[in-house]
């Protein structure tokens, strides 16, 4: 069936009606499937125009889940189903936050231990913590949903990327002026791959800070979103970023040993600012369409995450599992990292190779006729882009 053009701000499923009419994203997810008795929790649901949230949901792990073999994906896994390496590039990937992540460094080297993965520590010179204005010290207040927002970030690039080194970026708070300031303190500081776990509806404001996220010599990895077919959002939507939505992934007894679908909360949406980059050839969108590329953001599967800071949901510290595209944004951020390519990388790569992805097909994230805009087809789909890594070639 096709479906006419779309564009940002046409109410076509329930999340975008629910932001229209001023409800928070939580409002719009109850809809979605849930864990049974372990209920997925967002990490936030900041409205306002001008503020990001974070694109993430966590939940309690299983009663069966133990210290020594958490509930939820580890690295094996990740290199497991995306045929990556033990070892490679020895760069800088950044992860950007807002406010801070009090017990980062601890708890990373938990979660690296148990993965088996060498330490990243400020002693061995692989991992930096610094405030948007590149200090070692003055950092912001904290809020526990970002900071077990971050704890994921930080594991999931370490799983991507092992021997890559680590730079954490806390913004003030979660107002998009100083994310961007903390972008740009990023690349500042030499990281050539920037992570980017947030973010907000598009709106003409968002132009005076497009230049944090399009700096040659670095590419900026972001989250498509966590509600569904809706619209394309900052910082995602800006033509040279590189925007990651979500699969469900599961063992299976294929040639790959693995089966991926799109997840239902992955973001895909057509942007109502941005012009398409000519690497673009799909036709229901005239203008930017998300997302470029996928990777694992089911918590209903999750990814295991190591945090001890005192979080708001009434999830015990220690081990949690995660979920969301700042689940898959941080571990592809890491695999570009791991291939060595983030001076030079684009967002065009995927769609010059897709034979280097695979290709996602089946799952729905919205109400579209069974369009691309919210259906994994074949070749390229909003909801999955181009597909998920195979290997590092096509990155």
């Amino acid at each position: 069936m096709r479906i006419p053009t779309l564009r940002a701000g046409l109410a076509t499923t329930a999340a975008v009606a629910a932001a229209v009419a001023g409800l928070a994203p939580s409002v719009v997810a109850s809809a979605a499937p849930q864990s049974g008795s372990r209920p997925l929790v967002p990490c936030s649901s900041d409205t306002r125009e001008g503020y990001s949230h974070c694109m993430s949901r966590f939940r309690a792990p299983s009663p069966a889940a133990t210290d020594r073999r958490p509930d939820g994906y580890l690295a094996a896994d990740f290199r497991s189903a995306y045929k990556l390496p033990k070892g490679g590039g020895t760069g800088t990937v950044a992860v950007v936050i807002a406010f801070d992540v009090p017990n980062a460094e601890k708890d990373l080297a938990v979660y690296r231990k148990l993965n088996g993965l060498p330490a990243c520590t400020t002693a061995n010179g692989c991992f930096t913590k610094v405030n948007q204005r590149g200090e070692k010290k003055n950092y912001p207040q904290p809020d526990g949903g970002w900071a077990l927002e971050g704890s994921m970030d930080l594991d999931m690039v370490s799983a991507g990327c092992p021997t890559c080194k680590i730079l954490l970026v806390e913004a003030d708070d979660n107002y998009n002026d100083n994310l961007a300031e903390a972008t740009r303190t990023a690349w500042r500081k030499g990281a050539t791959v920037i992570s980017h776990s947030y973010g907000g509806g598009e709106y003409g404001g968002m132009w005076s800070f497009r230049d944090a996220y399009e700096h040659a010599g670095a590419i900026s990895v972001a989250s498509s979103g966590d509600f569904g077919f809706t619209a394309a959002g900052s910082p995602a939507v800006f033509r040279t970023v590189l925007a990651v939505g979500g699969t469900s992934l599961r063992k299976s007894g294929n040639a790959r040993g693995w089966d991926e679908d799109a997840w239902w909360g992955s973001g895909s949406g057509c942007s109502a600012y941005v012009p398409k980059s000519w690497v673009q050839k799909d036709k229901h969108c005239q203008m930017r369409t998300v997302a470029d590329v996928s990777a694992v953001a089911d918590p209903d599967t999750g990814v295991a995450i190591y945090d001890t800071y005192e979080n708001p949901f009434g999830i015990p510290p220690g081990w949690i599992v995660g979920g969301g595209t700042s689940a898959s944004a941080p571990l592809v951020a890491g695999m570009i990292g791991l291939a060595g390519n983030g001076a030079t990388y684009s967002n065009a790569t995927p769609y010059r190779k897709p034979g280097a992805f695979f290709d996602v097909i089946g799952g729905s994230n919205g109400m579209c006729g069974g369009d691309y805009l919210c259906t994994a087809k074949k070749g390229y789909d909003a909801p999955t882009g181009i597909g998920s890594p195979n290997g590092l070639t096509g990155l």
